[in-house]
């Protein structure tokens, strides 16, 4: 990565599961870099939704690499996912044709209740699937798939925690970290941003904000998608050895089927 900048930036890993980003400082200059990001970063960046793209380059070996403006700012906290301009980012992105028509021409096909389940059945291990809190979720998820049919498919993000919530020192607020980005149900992104950060009597007024009516439909398709989001976390908490990550998954699927949030 340095050759393409010269000695005199300092080029430092900027973690994540990927291996694929970077900071680039020279001085008062700074870079987020990432290796072989989408195209889809370009429209993200159009639509004032991830920090401004500054240029791409191709390299001699193929790799692809982008460069953003790298903003002062912080993560949200988890209390503040409860906030209306949360729910009014969340709108935008699942309004947005841009990014939906970006997504269909990279060949993204929408994520139907049926191709989740089959890839729950393929992912989930049979110690996995041996635990009684995943058999139980398993049993909903089958017997209520026929009633979470939704015609209107959006881009999800699909990992909507708080630490991919970027405010910037103006006060811009961002939502990074697209590398999951899907073809779905809205209920994916907000059953999980509901159940894990927002008070269930909060719920109402939080999709109100966001331009939803809170019906039974959309509470069964968020609980539907969200038991879902956390088997396949749950598998791949196990296969990462986070045993406690783990454990607290199973809970809040005890939790959900019994008819509460999760601790917030």
């Amino acid at each position: 990565m340095e050759h393409i900048f010269g000695r005199e930036w300092e080029i430092t890993p900027a973690g994540g599961v990927t291996g694929k980003a970077y900071f680039a400082r020279n001085g008062g200059q700074q870079l987020f870099l990432k290796k072989n990001s989408s195209p889809f970063l370009a429209v993200l960046s159009a639509e004032g939704i991830v920090p401004k793209l500054i240029w791409t380059k191709r390299l001699e070996n193929g790799d692809v690499i982008s460069a953003q403006h790298w903003l002062d700012g912080r993560e949200l906290k988890p209390h503040e996912m409860a906030k209306p301009r949360v729910a009014k980012l969340m709108c935008k992105i699942h309004s947005s044709q841009p990014l939906l028509s970006m997504l269909e021409k990279l060949g993204k096909k929408p994520s139907s209740p049926e191709m989740i389940m089959s890839a729950l059945a393929n992912r989930l291990d049979e110690e996995v699937s041996g635990c009684s809190e995943v058999q139980s979720a398993l049993r909903f998820l089958k017997s209520r798939i026929g009633e979470v049919t939704h015609g209107d498919y959006v881009v999800c993000h699909g990992d909507v925690n708080h630490n991919n919530w970027l405010l910037s020192a103006d006060n811009q607020l961002y939502l990074i970290d697209w590398d999951g980005a899907m073809i779905g149900d809205p209920a994916i992104d907000l059953g999980m941003l509901l159940y894990k950060y927002v008070e269930k009597d909060e719920w109402q007024a939080w999709l109100s904000q966001y331009g939803l009516t809170y019906t039974p439909h959309l509470e069964l398709r968020m609980k539907w998608y969200v038991l879902a989001q956390i088997l396949l976390a749950i598998q791949w908490d196990k296969e990462e050895k986070r045993l406690s990550e783990m454990r607290a998954g199973l809970a809040d699927i005890r939790a959900i089927l019994e008819g509460s949030s999760p601790a917030c």
